[in-house]
């Protein structure tokens, strides 16, 4: 039996965001058609009565959190108190809010960068809190697990219905693409299709190439929330989040070879071992949601094509965020 149903009145915050309005796509497919997405200019987070009045005169009755403030590694480096501090209201003020509001049900979007640098891989759930962070995203890390400790504690101390899901890297619509801050894919698709429109011999990356990740694309991640959302109550001595991956992981190397043909470009690939590769593996454990009946339905390839042709639609319209 459903948890949710069309009688909704959906508040998803970060609507304009890639998870969200993933999140939002999947919601319309299923049939959820009450979806209220205020802006930023319509609703300051930040400001903690603005969301109460919000929810007092819009009475939502599922809220969907996929908003944050984040940023590169330069970006938290340079301004950890931000980080910390705006995440923190964001959660508090929404998930708070939206307690005391009588909302029925609750999903707040974390990150897997929740889990500490040197977990054991696939990363399971249980890992939470169990070593220390990666130094370079930890005020985010520790703001996301701190809302998905809020929504632990009311579920424990007040039984509202909050849950919690942990994706792994996405791509896909809605993705930031500027050179100083944007995250591995989306960056090297940038590289690649502006190689591939200057017929440039070479392209350098950084690192060996060797170290494995996992990419999700966002309309994979949407529908993982809607299944979630439907059909998933926490059982007894579960951790109340879950991992949302594809169970798949490939090195940088392939991924670049992966992205090059997405692009057309057929120069050489050349890789700086003078820089670093990072963690040498980041895999997240799917397997509780899969036992669930929930798997990636989006393979690798076609998500790539298709987030290559939107990037280049998008860039021809100016609608790309470079």
């Amino acid at each position: 039996m459903s948890t949710i149903n069309s009688n909704d009145r959906f508040a998803i915050f970060g609507a304009r965001g890639m998870a969200g309005s993933a999140i939002s796509r999947a919601l319309d497919r299923a049939g959820y058609q009450q979806q209220l997405k205020p802006s930023r200019q319509e609703l300051d987070l930040l400001d903690l009565a603005a969301v109460q009045r919000w929810f007092s005169e819009q009475q939502p009755t599922v809220v969907v959190l996929a908003a944050a403030k984040v940023g590169g590694i330069q970006a938290n480096n340079s301004y950890p108190a931000d980080f910390l501090l705006e995440n923190l209201k964001i959660q508090t003020h929404v998930i708070e809010t939206a307690w005391r509001s009588g909302v029925r049900r609750l999903l707040f979007l974390g990150s897997s960068c929740i889990y500490p640098k040197f977990a054991e891989q696939p990363i399971k759930e249980e890992a939470l809190l169990t070593g220390p962070l990666e130094p370079t995203n930890e005020w985010y890390a520790i703001a996301k697990i701190a809302g998905i400790k809020l929504c632990e504690a009311l579920r424990q101390q007040h039984g509202f219905d909050a849950i919690s899901l942990m994706p792994t890297n996405l791509y896909g619509p809605g993705d930031n693409y500027h050179p100083n801050n944007s995250h591995v894919l989306p960056a090297l698709i940038r590289r690649f299709h502006e190689a591939a429109e200057a017929d440039a011999p070479t392209v350098t990356c950084w690192g060996s190439g060797t170290p494995l990740r996992e990419f999700l694309h966002a309309d994979d991640l949407g529908e993982a929330c809607v299944f979630a959302l439907q059909h998933w109550q926490p059982g007894p001595g579960d951790p109340p989040f879950l991992n949302v991956g594809t169970g798949v992981d490939l090195t940088i190397r392939a991924l670049a070879e992966a992205v090059a043909q997405a692009t057309g470009y057929q120069g050489e690939i050349l890789w700086d071992t003078s820089k670093p590769d990072g963690t040498p593996k980041k895999q997240l454990d799917v397997s509780r949601l899969a036992r669930l009946g929930w798997r990636a339905q989006i393979p690798l390839a076609d998500g790539l094509a298709s987030t290559v042709a939107l990037f280049r639609e998008h860039l021809s319209q100016e609608l790309v965020r470079l």
